[in-house]
């Protein structure tokens, strides 16, 4: 959400950042909207300045003995006049409301100006792509050869986009978790959390999914509750209307959730395998900053995904997505891709975004230093993407002989050095 004093007095330079992102914002219907709201304000005011006048003057001609009646008449058309303007006023409100909640995040002055992922750059590259003497098998065929994945009995059981892990396929989801876990608490200084995995309607408000986005959510029906879609909407809402110490941040918070999403945009990408599903788990990364903090912790946020991805082994690089190619609520994302040798390509593993002020001012949480309270920023990112990291190590660990290598880090989680055919469902 925008600040509406600071939207009208940039509304030209806002604009013309919005347009980088593809909104062609309506500034003739805001002026409007905001002349109109702002007359029947003065007009209101007006009136109820003159009703008190006239009220005052009642009381003075009643001592005299006068006939107020007149008077009297006048002042109780003023208060309907008076009643008619407040609620013009609050439906203008809600209008504003409404309009502004539909309004993205304004894109940090860094961010590139481009109209979709073919603008983004690449601001950095890490490792090799494994050199394989064989041709490269997709985890959707490495998976149910080894025994560890399967989609038949899956959707039998639910339907489409939904996989069944199992043996060591189910156990390196379960060592990912883990691992991810440990690593950002006890080397990342972030605190573990376990949020429910339902949250109500003000809760995707605050994070900016409703109203905009809710075909893309599953709602249970008769209820307020939604499955979330990533742990960053439990978490970042821990904090709803609430004042947090200045001097007691950052906080960092970590979540281990599944997650569940319709996938209503997503017209046919990545309908093979597990990269897209209606369900998946994510480590989630949570922080909460000072304005003046958030930047830098932009910056250490993505590292810490990152060496989840160096540990492993895996090769990736960080891209600085364009405004074209920006989620709703970000000022600025950075994307981590993982290099999938069976697919010849790099894919979207982690996305690390600083949010700025704009979920905190629709959440309602503040900070304080000493007297002063001001929104405060939040931002988030994958810290990974567990589903799309264990494809990553299936499709680079790959033998000739059909097998998996396990990476040196997950061997203790996993308890195993390799995963061979025979690992899973028969």
């Amino acid at each position: 959400m925008h600040d509406l004093s600071v939207f009208r007095q940039n509304l030209d330079t806002i604009a013309a950042r919005l347009a980088s992102r593809g909104l062609e914002f309506d500034l003739a219907g805001f002026r409007d909207l905001d002349a109109r709201r702002r007359s029947a304000l003065t007009e209101a005011e007006t009136l109820k300045a003159r009703r008190n006048a006239q009220s005052m003057e009642i009381g003075k001609r009643k001592k005299a003995g006068e006939d107020t009646e007149a008077l009297q008449a006048e002042v109780r058309a003023m208060g309907d006049n008076i009643a008619g303007l407040d609620e013009q006023v609050k439906a203008i409100d809600e209008e504003f409301r409404l309009m502004m909640a539909s309004i993205p995040n304004v894109p940090h002055e860094s961010v590139p100006s481009g109209r979709d992922a073919s603008d983004n750059a690449e601001v950095k590259r890490w490792g090799q792509p494994p050199e394989l003497t064989f041709e490269p098998k997709a985890h959707w065929d490495l998976g149910p050869e080894l025994g560890i994945l399967d989609f038949e009995r899956a959707a039998k059981i639910t339907g489409a986009r939904f996989a069944v892990y199992a043996g060591l396929g189910a156990k390196l989801e379960r060592a990912l978790i883990n691992f991810m876990l440990d690593l950002h608490t006890r080397e990342h200084g972030y605190t573990e959390v376990l949020p429910p995995f339902m949250v109500n309607s003000a809760s995707l408000f605050g994070t900016g999914q409703l109203p905009k986005f809710a075909e893309d959510l599953f709602k249970l029906e008769g209820t307020d509750y939604w499955l979330i879609p990533t742990a960053e909407v439990p978490v970042t809402n821990l904090f709803r209307d609430e004042t947090l110490d200045g001097d007691a941040l950052p906080i960092r918070l970590c979540a281990y959730t599944p997650c569940f999403r319709s996938e209503a945009g997503s017209y046919g990408r990545d309908v093979r395998g597990i990269i897209r599903q209606h369900q998946f788990q994510k480590v989630e990364l949570v922080n909460f900053t000072r304005a003046d903090q958030s930047y830098e912790a932009l910056e250490n946020l993505t590292s810490a995904a990152e060496q989840v991805l160096e540990k492993l082994g895996l090769p990736y690089r960080r891209v600085l997505l364009c405004t074209g190619d920006m989620g709703f609520s970000s000022a600025k994302t950075y994307d981590l891709e993982v290099w999938l040798p069976g697919q010849n390509e790099f894919k979207e593993i982690s996305s690390c975004s600083n949010f700025e002020s704009f979920q905190a001012r629709r959440a309602g949480i503040r900070y304080r230093t000493g007297k002063k309270s001001e929104y405060a920023h939040t931002l988030n990112g994958s810290g990974l993407a567990v589903g799309r990291t264990w494809v990553a190590i299936i499709e680079n660990c790959q033998q000739a002989d059909g097998s998996v290598l396990v990476p040196q880090a997950l061997q203790p989680y996993l308890g195993a050095e390799r995963i061979v055919k025979g690992a899973g469902l028969r």
